[in-house]
C-alpha cells in the first residue's frame, strides 16, 4: 500500500504578515555508545512528544470531520499536523498560544512550548519515520519544500527552522504569474506523491498577494507481510446499514494475527513488510450500525488501551477491497477546534517576516488511499494560505469479517505515529 502526503502552506499579502515557516527535520538519535546514551534518548522522547501531540491531534480532527461526512472518510493526521506545526514557527502571542492547544502541543496549564522545542520535535519524529530498513519491504518517503515570493524578506530563524528541521529548501517564484506558480508547485506535489495527488491547490487559491507556500509530501507504499491470494478474493455482500447491503470484492485468508475483542468492537492489526514497524488497524463494531457508538469512544488514550489488549490468534480474515479519494476545506473546522485568531486579522505570525502581517486564508487537505491484496498504497496533501489582513495454538481461531462500516488506521509502531486515519462505510474498489 502505497500512502503519500503532501503539505502545503500558501501566504497570501493583504496589508499582513506574508511569511510561512516550515518546522525543520533536525539532527536525530545519537551515536549507539555510552556516552551519548542520554543524548539519544532525550532524542527519541522529543520524537515520541511530538507523535503523542500527533496522535491526539489526529482524532480530535477525525471526530470533527465524521460529524461533517457522513460517507467514507480518509485523511493524514499527520499531514496536517506538520503544516500546523510549521505554521505555528512564525505565530506569536495569543495566536501560537490557540494552536497549541489545539495540536495538543502542552499539557493543560503548561506554558506554551517556544517554536524552535516543537520544530526540534517534529523534526527528530520526522527523521525516525524516514529510518526504515532498506529490506523492510515498504516506501515511506517524506519531502519538504519552501516556494517564497521573489525579493520578499523572511525571517533569518524561520528559515533556518525550515531548513535545519525539516530539510526544506526555499525555491523563488513570482505569485504575481500565480497559474505559473499554480503549475510549479502542484507539479512537484504530484512528483512526490507518485501522481497519486494531482491539482492540490486549485485555481484562485494563489493570488498577486501570496507571500509563501510551504508544502511538505509524504508517500507510503507497501506490500502486506501476508499477501491475500487474489484467487481467494470473492463477492460478497457488504451491510452498509441494518437494512442494507451492496455486493463487493472481498479478500480471503486465515492467518496469525494480533487481535482484540473489546468495548463492542474487534481489533485487528495487519502488519507491512518484512520488520512490521508499519501496520494497518481495522476496528470493527461488533453491531452492523455500531460505527457511530465506537467513533464515540476513539480518542488517542483510547486507541494506546486497546492496542496494549492485541494478542497473536489464528484469524479467519474477511476484508474488501476498497479505493477512495477525499479532500476537505479546514479553515472553519479548526476555528471550532480552537484556533480562530489565526483566521482573522488579529492575527500575529510576526515570527515569518517583519514586511507584512499575515493570517491563514485557506487550509484544504487532499487524500488518497488503494487496499487491495498485495498491501496498501496512499497519499495525502494539506495547502495552508496565509493572506494579506485585508503464536497461537490452532485451535485459538477467531473470525474477523468487515462486512459492515469500519475505521482503520495506518501507524508506525516505533513511535505509534498515526499516519492515516478513516472509515469505510461503502466500499469502492474502482
Amino acid at each position: 500500500m502505497n500512502r503519500q502526503k503532501l503539505t502545503v502552506v500558501v501566504f497570501n499579502l493583504v496589508s499582513v504578515f506574508t511569511v510561512f515557516w516550515v518546522v525543520a527535520v533536525g539532527g536525530f538519535f545519537a551515536l549507539p555508545t555510552s556516552a551519548m546514551a542520554e543524548a539519544a534518548k532525550k532524542n527519541a522522547d522529543e520524537a515520541m512528544a511530538a507523535a503523542k501531540s500527533c496522535n491526539a491531534f489526529a482524532t480530535d480532527l477525525y471526530a470533527r470531520l465524521s460529524s461533517d461526512e457522513p460517507t467514507n472518510l480518509f485523511f493524514s493526521p499527520y499531514s496536517v499536523s506538520v503544516a500546523l506545526a510549521m505554521t505555528y514557527a512564525g505565530a506569536a502571542g495569543d495566536t501560537q498560544a490557540q494552536m497549541a492547544k489545539v495540536l495538543h502541543l502542552a499539557t493543560p496549564g503548561a506554558k506554551v512550548p517556544p517554536a524552535g522545542e516543537v520544530a526540534k520535535s517534529f523534526g527528530r519524529l520526522a527523521k525516525l519515520l524516514a529510518s526504515s530498513d532498506k529490506n523492510s519491504g515498504y516506501r515511506l518517503r517524506v519531502a519538504n519544500r519552501l516556494w517564497g515570493q521573489q525579493g520578499f524578506h523572511f525571517m533569518p530563524t524561520f528559515l533556518g527552522l525550515t531548513k535545519d528541521n525539516f530539510g526544506a529548501e526555499l525555491g523563488l517564484l513570482d505569485f504575481h504569474q500565480a497559474e505559473t506558480a499554480r503549475e510549479t508547485i502542484n507539479r512537484w506535489i504530484a512528483e512526490q506523491t507518485d501522481d497519486k495527488i494531482q491539482d492540490l491547490i486549485a485555481a484562485g487559491i494563489l493570488t498577486d498577494n501570496t507571500r509563501l507556500v510551504l508544502t511538505n509530501a509524504i508517500y507510503f507504499k507497501a506490500r502486506w507481510t501476508h499477501e491475500f491470494e487474489k484467487a481467494d478474493t470473492t463477492d460478497a455482500p457488504f451491510h452498509t446499514s441494518a437494512t442494507a447491503e451492496i455486493t463487493v470484492p472481498t479478500m480471503h485468508q486465515s492467518e496469525r494475527l494480533r487481535y482484540a475483542a473489546a468495548d463492542e468492537m474487534q481489533m485487528l492489526e495487519l502488519p507491512y513488510g518484512a520488520d512490521h514497524s508499519l501496520s494497518m488497524i481495522i476496528l470493527l463494531p461488533k453491531k452492523v450500525d455500531g460505527l457511530a457508538d465506537l467513533e464515540k469512544r476513539l480518542t488517542s488514550d483510547n486507541l494506546q488501551k486497546w492496542s496494549k489488549e492485541m494478542k497473536p490468534r489464528l484469524v479467519e480474515l474477511d476484508l474488501p477491497r476498497f479505493k477512495m479519494t477525499a479532500q476537505f476545506s479546514l479553515s472553519d473546522t479548526l476555528k471550532a477546534m480552537g484556533m480562530p485568531l489565526a483566521f482573522s486579522d488579529k492575527a500575529d505570525f510576526s515570527g515569518m517576516s517583519t514586511q507584512k502581517r499575515l493570517l491563514i486564508s485557506a487550509v484544504i487537505h487532499k487524500a488518497f488511499v488503494d487496499v487491495n491484496e498485495e498491501g496498501t498504497e496512499a497519499a495525502a496533501a494539506t495547502a495552508i494560505a496565509i493572506a494579506d489582513m485585508a503464536m497461537p495454538p490452532a485451535n485459538d481461531q477467531v473470525t474477523f469479517r468487515a462486512d459492515h462500516p469500519f475505521v482503520f488506521l495506518i501507524r508506525d509502531k516505533r513511535t505509534e505515529s498515526i499516519l492515516f486515519l478513516g472509515r469505510v462505510n461503502r466500499p469502492e474498489a474502482k
